[in-house]
């Protein structure tokens, strides 16, 4: 595991926009428009979204999001590593922080929307070991081939 600092951050600051930006490019580059549900920076920067870093050394090399649903249900948003850090450690810490985050919260329930393809193989693997599975469509998402759901219930603190 590679030893770094979490910690909730700033989506446009200029040490950061360039990973949202690989994100995003991500995103576009492997889902058609109308399903990419990636977060820009204005949907980072919605009230309802904490936005945490993953930094070595002050290198950004990870993030992810945690957005508010509902008193009880929270979404795991715009995970991201860096292609020269996986492998690392660092997407299995930020998924591990933010469901921490979520619990103490009081949370009840995480989901997060990702992709099927197999572009996005390694992510669902991730969220499976993380004992997230398969869920319906939630939130305002709507049903679809191209998208894959995943829940994980949480237990209170």
């Amino acid at each position: 595991m590679t030893e770094g600092v979490i910690a909730i951050d700033n989506p446009s600051a200029p040490h950061v926009g360039a990973l949202v930006e690989r994100h995003l490019e991500f995103a576009r580059s492997t889902t058609p428009p109308a399903h990419v549900f990636a977060l820009d920076l204005d949907g980072l920067q919605d009230p309802a979204v904490t936005f945490f870093t993953y930094r070595v050394n002050g290198d950004v090399i990870g993030m992810a999001a945690l957005k508010h649903l509902d008193d009880e249900h929270a979404e795991l948003k715009s995970m991201h590593t860096a292609a020269e850090a996986r492998g690392r450690g660092v997407g299995r810490a930020l998924v591990d922080h933010i469901v921490g985050v979520a619990r103490e919260r009081g949370y009840r329930r995480i989901s997060l929307e990702t992709g099927s393809g197999p572009a996005f193989e390694a992510a669902r693997s991730l969220y499976a070991r993380a004992r997230f599975t398969p869920c319906e469509a939630f939130g305002d998402y709507k049903p679809t081939p191209l998208s894959a759901y995943m829940t994980l219930a949480l237990d209170p603190l």
